[in-house]
């Protein structure tokens, strides 16, 4: 029996390098959880693809839906009752189970927690041998850093919530993160079982008739599907997507349609997985997750007090204007299209002019004088209006800080390594920044960052950004105090040494 051990091992070594590994298996599965009583455009999923290979198993559940508990029509209990679940009928190890959001705003129905065992069940029923390949695409032309960089030093972001700032106030944007993260895994004869793409990006584009959707991960995906056939599923796994909009977000000129931009993103992957050359059974299947206890925000009275007395300023710079609205549509329209002679044809100026008369240049004067105070007043109540949303955001969460007491804040830092394919996991809505230095600091060629999985933690902003004097939401939305960065990042590089 020993040489018979002794034979294999050296067939290993001869064959597939330094390790003998078990055979690589996957298996898929779908359950739709569109809530019914509302109405839908296209249905919601949950999707599972469990991995496995000798005892090392994974599981990754993605959802249509806006967070894993938290803010949305998931519950608190969702995750670790699946888990549980889980564990009790599959044996899977709760730790093992990698849950992300899409983020979408679809509604999803009260039975979700079975469903989402359906589908686990289903795909743990359906292993098989598999080989696996990864790689990257790109896309750059449905997405914006929402992050405005303005003239005082401050930064601003573009939310329905709030007016945008002024064009002249606006000096620079953001980064976005142009990549698609590819694992395909493949049938032994070939054909496509699954596709898990991670990309960063809000889905809440909408569609025209304003109900429930899966956004453009949704189109995205159904591409991708009925482009591969074969029953393969597509699993989108949401990014760093914290500051990361659609593009076009505040237009009001025409119907919001997330749907070009899910083909987009879908005609992006299926690009990028034709450079895929190269898929084995042979790699190792690794997955981790470790707890990291985070500083909550301490600072919310120091802000709050700061916003107020920025209110309080501004409401004193308010002029009184001889103009209501129904005055000075009309003028301001007259002054644009001819600030030289606003009030009537050049001929009557210069009428004025050979009989000596001012009259109708001193009333230009005046009424300039009455637009510039109230063009004014337009600007003051415009950011008026985002202090005070920012203000609620605050107060809200100075008190759920305030009950949670001494409570500590506790996230879930996740990596799974499929072959090259590594991909490491955070609650929170990290903003791309964060994405973009794990990336550059990886050891690993193909690294990948997903935010929205398991659990929900608001929004999680570089420490800077949280520090930011104009008050954008991500900054104001946000439980972590800016110490966390650094500690996420170190605990990241952490894991990923260890994957």
């Amino acid at each position: 029996m020993k040489a018979v051990f002794a034979v294999l091992c050296v067939g290993c070594l001869l064959g597939h390098g330094a390790t003998c590994r078990a055979e690589l298996l996957a298996g898929i599965g779908r359950a739709e959880i569109s809530e019914k009583s509302v109405p839908q455009n296209d249905p919601l999923y949950v999707k599972a693809l469990v991995l496995k290979q000798g005892d090392e198993v994974a599981v990754l559940i993605t959802v249509d839906a806006v967070s894993i508990g938290g803010i949305g029509h998931i519950p608190d209990t969702w995750l670790p009752e699946v888990r549980q679940t889980l564990q009790q009928t599959l044996g899977i190890p709760p730790l093992s189970v990698f849950a992300n959001a899409s983020h979408c705003h679809g509604v999803v129905g009260r039975d979700v927690g079975e469903r989402t065992v359906e589908a686990v069940t289903a795909a743990w029923k359906s292993l098989q041998p598999v080989r696996a390949g990864a790689g990257i695409g790109q896309e750059v032309r449905i997405m914006e850093n929402r992050r405005l960089q303005l003239a005082d030093g401050s930064e601003a972001d573009v939310r329905r919530a709030y007016s945008m700032p002024w064009d002249d106030e606006v000096t620079g944007i953001g980064p976005v993160d142009p990549e698609i993260g590819l694992l395909q895994l493949n049938r032994l004869d070939g054909t496509p079982l699954a596709v898990v793409y991670n990309f960063a990006c809000h889905p809440i584009h909408g569609v025209p008739a304003g109900v429930s959707t899966a956004d453009f991960p949704g189109y995205a995906s159904a591409v991708i599907e009925e482009t591969l056939g074969h029953g393969s599923l597509a699993f989108f796994v949401q990014g760093c997507a914290g500051d990361i909009n659609p593009v076009i977000y505040k237009d009001v000129a025409a119907p919001h349609d997330c749907e070009p931009f899910g083909n987009m993103l879908g005609l992006n992957v299926l690009r990028g997985l034709r450079t895929i050359t190269q898929f084995s059974g042979d790699i190792p299947l690794r997955a981790l997750n470790h707890s990291l206890q985070l500083p909550r925000a301490t600072d919310y009275a120091d802000r709050i007090r700061a916003i107020e007395q920025e209110q309080l300023r501004m409401l004193s710079a308010l002029q009184g204007t001889n103009l209501n609205f129904r005055t000075f549509v009309p003028m301001y329209i007259q002054h644009s299209l001819n600030p030289e002679y606003p009030g009537f044809y050049a001929h009557r100026y210069m009428l004025d002019e050979r009989l000596g008369r001012t009259d109708m240049r001193k009333l230009d004067t005046e009424n300039r004088a009455s637009l510039d105070a109230y063009v004014g007043n337009i600007r003051t109540m415009e950011k008026l209006t985002k202090l005070q949303t920012n203000l609620n955001l605050l107060k809200m969460h100075q008190r759920r800080t305030e009950a949670a007491g001494d409570t500590p804040l506790v996230a879930e830092v996740g990596g799974l390594r499929v072959g090259e394919f590594v991909l490491t996991t955070f609650p929170g809505e990290v903003t791309v920044q964060i994405g973009l230095n794990i990336k550059q600091a990886s050891p690993h060629r193909l690294t990948f960052v997903a935010g929205y999985t398991n659990g929900y933690l608001w929004y999680t902003p570089t420490s800077r950004q949280r520090s930011n004097s104009g008050f954008a939401q991500e900054d104001c939305d946000s439980i972590v105090a800016p110490q966390w960065q650094p500690l996420f990042e170190s605990k990241v590089a952490e894991l990923l040494r260890q994957l």
